[in-house]
């Protein structure tokens, strides 16, 4: 104990080890395009862009408002004098160490016969082992431990579940007064759910089933009632907070329930699942949740301690619960099923003891080879890092540099449009729009909409067939790589009316 603080520090300098090995790992594989190019991916640095270079607050953002996410990045690009590419992977790193930190807090207190810290890092090596068996750039997959590495894929939801529950086993575990944990559950649901209303449905539900289950079998009913209180009441606080967002939310989410196509749900999710198991590396991958979620069976059945028993029941049923949910309302977005990726993880930590017939001595020679380790990989990794975060684009370039020098409005379609409009002096410059050149107001500033006619399209091989009527219109296509502009001057086309 005396060296705890030591041990402390060696836990979160090992898993921002296991951080850049992992990131650098993913940014080195066609998955690096959803990391640092996807359109979904962008919202995030194109919203704080705004904000910082007063671009305008008048936002239409999805049923996430990606709060967390937006403050964490906007202190990076504040902080840092960086580029985009590189604060965003600079986030991924940010991001699995706040994940050691919301697992750190789910693996209890130090105490003899205990190795939180220790338990805690293989847990998030073991959600590295997952992540780097995810390579492919395609966002509607099973792949979901490297979402995390995102600024878009609800990572802030992830950490807060995961401390929901850390919090929820610190008071099952601690005797005495716990008011200000119970408090800080509160907090922690309200930001979480006002951000995001999926943590209703990852946390609030399957937890409070947890809890409820607990408060039934506990003989300290009135510890288990008053987190299930608290729960519920920061979850109701956070949804009322989003009423004076209201302006900004495109979608409330309730779209997205429709309970009558839970057959095609089924069939869709079941699809993802056989897609991932087509390879040797998807099957990696499920193999090591399939271990996790088996130990949390045996665990939480030989559990001896509240606490314990929590975590351990969490690790298995959140992802039942939520696979079950995802079903029953007929969803079709493989990032509702992350919790089958990060819940099970808590298996390791549910009852951290020290290995037995592990001497002091071995524990040491262990311990300082998995650090050596740890910091080889890290320092191999920090140049596949940089390398990402540097690496040219010269059709992005040949766009943005077109565009910059035209003084003119142009526009694109929604996975087009936006890592050129990110990357332009003025994005506004680059009006999002759909196939038929009606504003597209989604994950954008409205402001660009005052403009109400444009000369010059841009367009890939993510473009939808244009419906236009360009008439006798002059059109000269300038190649851009994987790009082209369709440029109209002198001609212009207006534009109609914006949706979401």
């Amino acid at each position: 104990m005396r060296h705890g603080w030591l041990r402390e520090l060696l836990g979160w300098l090992g898993a921002a080890a296991i951080a850049v090995i992992v990131t650098g790992q993913v940014a080195s594989t066609a998955r690096e395009a959803l990391l640092l190019r996807d359109g979904d991916s962008l919202v995030v640095p194109m919203f704080v862009r705004s904000i910082l270079e007063g671009q305008g607050w008048d936002w239409a953002m999805s049923t996430v408002l990606f709060l967390p996410e937006s403050a964490m990045f906007a202190l990076l690009r504040l902080a840092l004098p960086v580029g985009i590419d590189a604060s965003l992977l600079v986030n991924a790193v940010i991001n699995v160490i706040a994940l050691y930190g919301a697992v750190r807090l789910v693996a209890g207190r130090r105490a003899p016969g205990k190795a939180p810290v220790a338990w805690s890092l293989a847990a998030i090596a073991a959600w590295g082992a997952i992540a780097v068996t995810e390579t492919s750039a395609v966002r509607e997959s099973a792949e979901l431990a490297s979402l995390l590495l995102t600024t878009t894929y609800y990572s802030a939801t992830v950490i807060a579940v995961v401390a929901s529950i850390g919090i929820a086993r610190r008071v099952s575990d601690r005797s005495g007064r716990r008011q200000g944990m119970l408090i800080a559950l509160g907090v922690v649901a309200a930001v979480a759910t006002l951000s995001n209303p999926l943590y209703l449905v990852w946390a609030t539900v399957p937890l409070g089933a947890v809890l409820g289950v607990a408060a039934l079998r506990s003989d300290d009913r009135a510890r288990m009632l008053a987190l299930l209180w608290w729960l519920v009441g920061g979850t109701a606080v956070g949804l009322l907070g989003r009423i004076p967002f209201t302006a900004w939310i495109e979608n409330s989410g309730l779209g997205y329930a429709q309970p009558q196509l839970w057959p095609e749900s089924a069939a869709y999710y079941g699809g993802l699942a056989l897609d991932r198991l087509s390879t040797p590396l998807g099957w990696g991958g499920a193999v090591v949740i399939a271990g996790l979620v088996v130990l949390a069976a045996v665990r939480t059945a030989r559990a001896s301690r509240r606490g314990e028993r929590l975590v351990a029941a969490s690790a298995w049923m959140l992802p039942l619960l939520v696979v079950i949910g995802a079903i029953a309302l007929g969803t079709h977005a493989a990032r509702y099923l992350e919790p089958v990726v990060f819940a099970p993880l808590l298996a390791l930590v549910a009852d951290p003891k020290v290995l037995p017939r592990l001497s002091p001595a071995l524990s040491r020679i262990a311990t300082a080879v998995v650090a050596v380790l740890l910091l080889v990989g890290a320092g191999l990794s920090v140049p596949r890092v940089v390398s990402a975060a540097t690496a040219s684009d010269a059709d992005l370039a040949c766009v943005v540099d077109w565009v910059d020098e035209s003084d003119r409005s142009g526009a694109g379609q929604f996975w087009t449009v936006r890592l050129p409009k990110l990357h332009l002096e003025d994005p506004s410059r680059l009006v999002q729009v759909d196939h038929q050149l009606n504003g597209y107001s989604w994950l954008v500033n409205r402001r660009d909409f005052d403009t109400t006619a444009v000369s010059f399209l841009v367009v890939d091989d993510q473009s939808a067939n244009w419906e236009l009527s360009l008439g006798a219109r002059q059109v000269d296509v300038v190649e851009c790589g994987r790009y082209a502009i369709y440029d109209l001057a002198p001609e212009e086309l207006p534009l109609g009316f914006p949706h979401s």
